[in-house]
């Protein structure tokens, strides 16, 4: 089960990707418009105005706006990732019980179905508890992507060397949010399997030649989150791995 919460999060990763990218292609001819129905209304125009009121007190730096909304909305989420997380430490207690099942009714598909769910019971565990949060995180952080790569006002900026609203021509950015992305995998790497960790390379790969084409206000954005991620990995996983949380 926790193999395939995490398949589900790589796969809700992708569209997250795919969903940026789209919105970002889109920005020039898409304007953010709160009167064009729900979504602009509630999410991108709310969020696009936070990145205005605190570039306003921040002397005029949407870089450091980016920075700072990526962390209010970071926390907001987090007690869904907390919520994730607790799922997978029940998840992980009982797997020597599951493990037992499985190899006492491996010819009985149906028994080895209902034991299991007797021991979700017994434990109260909720196999997919762990997937509800990516599933509420998606609007809130794909509406945060368009709030960036829609926002007119970014894109007229610069921050440090940088031209939001172009691509880095000198390809650091491109290439710290490969780095942060390969860091934030590392961090994680203990809730996954070797194969699993073989193919996540590509992510890095697919995030350096995002980057290249993209505005560099959305890649500033994913080195922001990935940084937040790797904080928040260690501290709920890396920090309990060491203490032999998960591994009981």
């Amino acid at each position: 089960m926790a193999r395939r919460r995490i398949q589900l999060a790589l796969l809700f990763t992708s569209l997250l990707l795919v969903l940026s990218g789209c919105s970002s292609m889109s920005a020039q001819t898409n304007p953010i418009n709160p009167e064009n129905g729900i979504w602009d209304r509630y999410f991108v125009h709310p969020l696009s105005s936070l990145l205005n009121w605190f570039a306003d007190i921040l002397w005029g730096q949407y870089g450091l706006s980016i920075l700072v909304v990526t962390i209010i909305i970071r926390f907001l989420v987090l007690p869904l990732t907390l919520k994730q997380y607790r799922s997978s430490k029940a998840m992980q207690a009982i797997q020597p019980e599951m493990k037992k099942i499985k190899d006492k009714f491996k010819d009985d598909p149906k028994k080895q179905q209902e034991e299991t769910m007797k021991l979700f019971q017994k434990h109260g565990v909720n196999p997919l508890a762990g997937c509800l949060p990516l599933l509420v995180q998606m609007p809130i952080l794909i509406a945060l992507y368009n709030a960036i790569v829609r926002n007119g006002e970014i894109s007229q900026h610069t921050f440090l060397w940088m031209q939001l609203g172009t691509p880095d021509q000198f390809y650091v950015l491109p290439t710290l949010a490969a780095i942060t992305t390969w860091l934030q995998q590392k961090v994680m790497a203990t809730q996954m399997t070797p194969q699993m960790q073989s193919l996540m390379i590509i992510f890095p790969i697919l995030i350096f030649v995002m980057s290249m084409n993209f505005a560099s206000a959305l890649p500033l954005y994913w080195v922001y989150s990935n940084l937040f991620t790797v904080v928040q990995s260690y501290f709920l996983y890396g920090r309990s791995n060491q203490k032999g949380g998960l591994s009981k």
